[in-house]
């Protein structure tokens, strides 16, 4: 079906062109949707429209697909290249006149028995504008640009007023033979097609506007009357012995200060805002996985943002380019410390909701916040927290804290109406602006109170950063997790260690390698911190060469440059220093910078940790048998995979190993002589700089190790760690903040402890003993006698 003369659409086509910006979701739907350009395409659209038909062509010319205005041409038989199920009302009555959508359908499944190439359905869907509306508006103008099929006058108005944030939605193709395959003897076939992409239109709407918007004061009342609130009020003034009056005042409060107040207004003004900011930040956002998460929503999921915390920046990023992709921004838990004027305000209507840090002594508040992070999920709110709690200061994976997660356990138990799935999402940065007061605290200083003086700190320091990344990571639907790992007899409480366990290691597995964390890694791991250009690009060309072959996940973002490339880009952020004279340039770290950077390095430390600690073992026991190395890294990686969320299971360990071992050979690193595994000495340097990625965490696990004694108390074990660990950094020179971090000192106690070491016991047990064995001859010998 052709809509206007070549008249008609050769005057409206400059109108649009200047009316419209538009932006085509995916961004590359040919590479990310699997089109094929070789077979014929056919779209389909909703409604008949002029101004939707050239938005398409414009659309359509970027992205190299063929026009929804040419002709289609399948065994000598013209087709239609656009189907509409629908035609706009007309000027004089409400009434719609039918498209003839059902003989079309029919003539391509004709056309498609006949002939074997495939015919492809491409479903689009055209955004005028995403506000989705506030529970209990009444009619007004506005309705005009929220009308599913407008006559032509209206839709006029909506191209002028809504023109700029015109979205074209790319969905998958749907393949006529396997259609007909599956439904060859239905004689209504056109008739289910029809349905099928009405269904599709309609869910496409819902999971880019999302819900109405809450009416913040009816949501309020609403969770007033819920009977856990109800219960919690009457329960709180029986134990404060006060009247219910007061409890409910009381709840009513905590209800303001953690309820949102999102503005759809606020979130288009953000939008302009925030691209000015990225722009005058960064050099680019890389984004990754988004059209799984689409996916998701447009089939009634619950979802669930579960970022990396490194920085302030994450909220903002993360629900920029959410509603970027085509998607609701969702509603923040955000920290109660950000809640300052004028940021708190702006946060609330930007989606923040608000946190307290801690509430277990606060029934009546705790059951108030869960009853509303309830109401969110029943009502289909996209939801966002970060499972850490906070930033990491280290620039590695904290812990996930239960609370929230335990929320949403509780909630996926006890609600089926919507799925809910976990969306891990990795947000990394070429400079992160609290790197510096990071390293402050880890050495002792107090943490900076949020305020408005700082958020104007931050603005004065305004300049390039690099590039930004957001990957989402392999979402993780609740319900089929539970089905795999519980019980009718477990409890959330019991399942939270687990889960949060899960999400951190899908976080990790979608990381982002960008020139500046392999710079930062090989610079960090020589001697003095330095290296000659030519040996830097060849390490960091290593690095790269070892991600190709033996990848760590399918979601790891690995850049398709080379090391001179990402060389390059790395030197252009300023964060090196440089020397050249007569024998070539020397690329180098002074004492500060060889801490910080320490920060980017733990970003993708996980990736290559197993191969670091493969090396390690190898160049330390030269001629070692395959067994062996097996059995020393059985001891070592259970605590490895513990510190870093590493996604390779311990009973899987073996297979990995010899999958390691084959590329690590491959890149000529390693020999297999004489039935045993060899350094190989041409590229001995090449083995070192990565065999010392793992040296840090091999130091801290010594000093752990040195520290467990039979019936020593978990907390004694960690304070003397951190003694030991601030005494070994001072004697030996070592830089490396992280040493000390009391999180991972936790962290590793806890390993131990679910291992079968250590302090539990009332004697010494011989898995220690080889435990030591297994570790100390990998440590610097200098580190090693200071243990021993």
């Amino acid at each position: 079906m052709m809509f206007g003369s070549a008249v008609i659409r050769r005057m409206f086509r400059p109108l649009i062109a200047a009316l419209v910006n538009h932006k085509s979701l995916p961004v590359d739907p040919v590479t990310e949707l699997a089109i094929e350009l070789g077979q014929p395409i056919v779209y389909i659209l909703k409604t008949a429209s002029i101004s939707d038909l050239l938005t398409l062509e414009l659309s359509c010319e970027k992205l190299g697909l063929p026009s929804p205005y040419s002709p289609l041409q399948i065994a000598g038989h013209s087709l239609p290249r656009v189907i509409c199920l629908d035609k706009p009302a007309g000027l004089s009555r409400r009434s719609r006149t039918a498209t003839p959508y059902l003989a079309e359908f029919n003539q391509l499944l004709a056309a498609q028995k006949q002939q074997p190439t495939a015919i492809q359905l491409v479903p689009v869907s055209l955004f005028w504008g995403r506000a989705p509306g506030r529970e209990g508006d009444t009619p007004s103008s506005l309705s005009i640009v929220r009308s599913r099929s407008p006559n032509a006058l209206r839709k006029a108005l909506i191209v002028l007023l809504k023109g700029r944030e015109n979205r074209v939605r790319f969905s998958a193709p749907l393949l006529l033979p396997q259609l007909l395959d599956r439904s060859m003897a239905d004689p209504r076939l056109a008739h289910k097609l029809a349905r099928i992409a009405r269904i599709h239109f309609s869910r496409q709407r819902l999971a880019a506007t999302g819900p109405k918007l809450p009416n913040r004061d009816l949501l309020l009342n609403q969770l007033l009357q819920t009977d856990g609130v109800m219960q919690a009020i009457e329960e709180h003034s029986q134990q404060q012995q006060q009247d219910a009056t007061v409890s409910r005042r009381q709840a009513q409060g905590y209800m303001n200060e953690i309820a949102s107040n999102f503005s759809y207004p606020l979130i288009r003004f953000g939008d302009r805002l925030l691209g000015w900011l990225w722009h005058k930040l960064y050099r680019g956002l890389s984004v990754t996985g988004a059209e799984r998460v689409r996916q998701l929503a447009q089939e009634g999921h619950e979802l669930v943002y579960l970022p990396c915390h490194r920085s302030h920046m994450d909220y903002l990023l993360l629900s920029y380019v959410i509603y970027h992709q085509g998607m609701v921004p969702p509603h923040i838990a955000a920290g109660i410390n950000l809640n300052f004027f004028p940021a708190g305000p702006l946060f609330r209507r930007g989606g923040a909701f608000f946190i307290r840090r801690t509430f277990k002594d606060n029934k009546l508040y705790a059951c108030v916040f869960r009853e509303y992070l309830n109401l969110l999920f029943r009502r289909g709110y996209a939801v966002e927290y970060f499972a850490e709690g906070g930033r990491s200061r280290t620039g590695r994976l904290l812990p996930a804290k239960p609370g929230m997660l335990s929320m949403t356990l509780d909630a996926a138990m006890q609600h089926n109406e919507r799925p809910i799935t976990l969306i891990p999402v990795y947000l990394g940065y070429e400079h992160v602006m609290e790197v510096a007061s990071y390293h402050k605290e880890l050495q002792g200083g107090s943490k900076q109170k949020e305020s408005a003086w700082q958020l104007l700190g931050i603005l004065r320091k305004l300049r390039n950063f690099g590039r930004g990344f957001v990957n989402f990571g392999e979402p993780l639907p609740l319900a089929e997790w539970l089905a795999k790992e519980s019980t009718p007899q477990h409890t959330a409480r019991e399942l939270v260690a687990p889960l949060a366990r899960e999400v951190m290691t899908r976080i990790n597995a979608a990381a982002a390698v960008n020139g500046l964390t392999l710079s930062a890694t090989a610079l960090l791991t020589s001697d003095r911190h330095a290296l000659t250009r030519q040996q830097l690009q060849q390490q960091v060309q290593v690095y790269l060469d070892y991600l190709r072959l033996c990848p760590y996940s399918r979601q790891v973002v690995i850049p398709e440059q080379d090391s001179e490339q990402l060389l390059e880009q790395a030197l252009e952020l300023g964060k090196f220093e440089r020397e050249n004279n007569k024998l070539g340039e020397v690329i180098y770290l002074d004492r500060r910078q060889s801490v910080l950077l320490s920060y980017y390095r733990n970003n993708i430390l996980h990736l290559f940790a197993l191969p670091a600690l493969l090396a390690t073992v190898i160049e330390r026991h030269e001629g070692i048998v395959t067994s062996e190395l097996l059995r020393r890294l059985q001891r070592l990686y259970p605590l490895l995979k513990a510190e870093l969320f590493l996604n390779v299971p311990c009973e899987a360990l073996s297979a990995q190993i010899e999958t390691q071992l084959a590329a690590l050979e491959q890149l000529g690193l390693i020999r297999f002589h004489h039935q045993g595994w060899w350094v190989d000495p041409q590229q001995q340097l090449q083995l070192l700089l990565l065999a010392r990625i793992i040296r840090p965490s091999l130091q801290r696990y010594g000093v752990v190790v040195a520290c467990l004694k039979y019936g020593v108390a978990r907390q004694q074990l960690q304070d003397d760690s951190q003694q030991l660990a601030e005494y070994l950094a001072m004697l030996h020179g070592i830089q490396a903040p992280e040493l000390f971090d009391k999180t991972l000192f936790k962290m590793l106690a806890d390993a131990l402890e679910a291992e079968g070491y250590g302090y539990q016991h009332q004697t010494e047990n011989d898995e220690l003993e080889q435990l030591r064995s297994a570790l100390y001859p990998l440590l610097p010998s200098a580190v090693r006698r200071s243990l021993q």
